[in-house]
């Protein structure tokens, strides 16, 4: 029996030229290939080196990186640049990125703080021709796979953080052979219940993002 076409992702139309050279941030602010531009802010697309070596794919922008208009600003961000620090990586090295780039969230009533929801399958199959382009264009030696949700929409929705976290991985991603190395994303040690889970949370981190480093070697 013949294997059906791939249906089209629904960002496609919205990439100039469908491929790469990727266009600017600009260009992805005008996106609709999904229904979470409705209620968010703005598109936040990837930021830092262009030439880097490493690029660090995360979930979707928070509250903060919705406002601002740049991923990884917010707590977890300032956590994560502690970390890759720590590891041997200098952040400004980095681009960094999510997997989708609109903020998804939920309000128990009007004018109520907002509440982060999960990217659906869907959502992150939309936004997938974003992140290709970004990987087309900044052509990495490593991507560090932040969380379950980054690693669902490069890996496969079988993805598991805890069976995968701190290896060094070679998968094909969007066409191009890639080395990942995944790991917990930076808002689950902010969680952590208590100062000594907290602590065990981040030299987890640390410990993946050492992998990451050794890897560039």
């Amino acid at each position: 029996m013949a294997t059906p076409p791939k249906p089209p992702n629904p960002a496609e139309p919205f990439v100039p030229g469908g491929a790469p050279p990727p266009p600017p941030p600009q260009a992805a602010a005008d996106c609709r290939g999904c229904p979470l531009h409705e209620n968010a802010t703005q598109t936040v697309f990837g930021a830092g080196n262009a030439h880097a070596r490493v690029m660090l794919v995360g979930e979707q922008p928070g509250d903060q990186e919705d406002r601002q208009g740049r991923p990884f600003v917010g707590p977890a961000g300032k956590l994560l640049d502690r970390a890759l620090e720590e590891a041997g990586l200098d952040p400004a090295d980095a681009y960094v990125t999510n997997a989708v780039k609109h903020f998804k969230f939920t309000r128990a009533e009007p004018r109520k703080r907002r509440i982060h929801k999960a990217p659906s399958l869907r959502e992150m199959t939309a936004c997938g021709p974003w992140l290709a382009a970004e990987l087309a264009l900044v052509e990495p030696e490593l991507i560090v796979v932040l969380g379950a949700t980054a690693g669902k929409a490069l890996l496969g929705s079988s993805f598991r953080v805890g069976e995968a976290r701190g290896t060094v991985l070679e998968r094909e991603i969007h066409g191009r052979p890639e080395r990942l190395v995944p790991t917990v994303h930076p808002s689950s040690v902010l969680r952590a219940q208590d100062d000594a889970d907290r602590k065990a949370a981040y030299q987890g981190l640390v410990a993946d993002l050492k992998v990451a480093a050794r890897a560039l070697k």
